[in-house]
């Protein structure tokens, strides 16, 4: 099957990308290299070097006749977006409806919409949390992902096309860029191995719901070959673990006993955060198969291996450990 794959130059959408050619399939990826890396990009696959707003998108997609379109690119940066929403706004809303017109211009019948799961739902004290739940985000990119899963859906009633939102847990794994708004683990690993302390934001018993990103990966595949599924369903594992517990075991995975720092909280930061997965069951049979103990230890290991391999080009001086 012939494929395009926004933002597949970054971390989240190389791994896809690399799970879909694995497959079989055919795909073309388009990214704007602002945040993801040329050499995220399997080889296997054709890049275009666009803005997913660009008026150009539109020949891409006509000229490439997708089968399917899977949608990862957008602006991700919670701080950014309450910084300039403006901005946020036209990436997410503007961005994927400039991606939705193309779509329909070339016939192109399934999209898979990657989207967000904790900060779409905001706090709740329905945890794990389904897809039912009322969204109420609490910060500009969360209400700029829910708003385009609306005119995803709305596009697809109106094109008699298929729709799919994958709301994704907060997901972790190799290749994940440890500067700017980063994960948690890219960040706590990066400094574990350059020898730096780690700093929790206040008393580290906020949780989150982590997922390995070849979970992800493989839940994007499975919504492309199902025709039943449409709409927001959860990418997740319904496990709450502390900020204080993932760095307990990123240490002990990284081989070091120092104990993390803590500083201020963050003003406004979601307290508790995890998905009910049961409809990615049902509509999709997918399971998050990777045990986050298991996850972490691989993502420490090709983090290590990745810093060795960065101080044989002269680039980094010592890898701990």
């Amino acid at each position: 099957m012939r494929l395009v794959v926004t933002g597949g130059a970054g971390f989240i959408g190389s791994h896809v990308v690399d799970r879909l050619l694995g497959d079989g399939h055919e795909v073309a990826v388009v990214d704007d290299l602002s945040t993801g890396r040329r050499d995220n990009v399997n080889a296997a696959a054709r890049l275009h070097v666009v803005d997913v707003r660009a008026p150009e998108l539109r020949r891409i997609i006509d000229g490439t006749r997708p089968a399917a379109v899977v949608h990862l690119a957008a602006q991700a940066a919670v701080s950014r977006s309450v910084a300039d929403p403006a901005f946020d706004a036209s990436v997410n809303i503007l961005g994927t409806l400039n991606l939705l017109d193309a779509c329909g211009a070339a016939r192109v019948r399934d999209v898979v919409y990657i989207s967000t799961g904790g900060a779409a739902y905001g706090d709740t004290d329905v945890i794990p949390t389904p897809e039912t739940h009322l969204t109420v985000p609490a910060s500009p990119y969360g209400v700029s992902k829910v708003a385009a899963e609306l005119y995803l859906h709305c596009w697809a009633a109106l094109a008699g096309a298929r729709g799919v939102s994958l709301r994704l847990a907060n997901v972790y794994g190799p290749r994940q860029n440890p500067e700017g708004e980063a994960g948690v683990v890219a960040i706590f690993t990066s400094r574990l191995l350059g020898g730096r302390s780690c700093i929790v934001n206040g008393d580290g018993e906020q949780t989150r719901d982590y997922v390995y990103v070849a979970d992800v990966a493989d839940a994007v595949t499975r919504a492309l070959a199902r025709s039943a599924a449409t709409g927001p369903i959860n990418v997740g594992t319904a496990r709450q673990t502390t900020v204080n517990e993932l760095y307990r075991m990123l240490a002990g995975a990284a081989g070091i006993e120092r104990a993390a720092e803590h500083g201020q909280a963050r003003p406004g930061e979601q307290r508790h955060s995890a998905l009910d997965w049961s409809r990615a069951r049902r509509l999709l049979e997918w399971t998050p198969a990777t045990p986050l103990e298991r996850g972490l230890a691989e993502t420490v290991a090709w983090a290590r291996a990745d810093r060795r391999a960065t101080d044989t080009r002269g680039e980094a001086t010592e890898v701990p450990g």
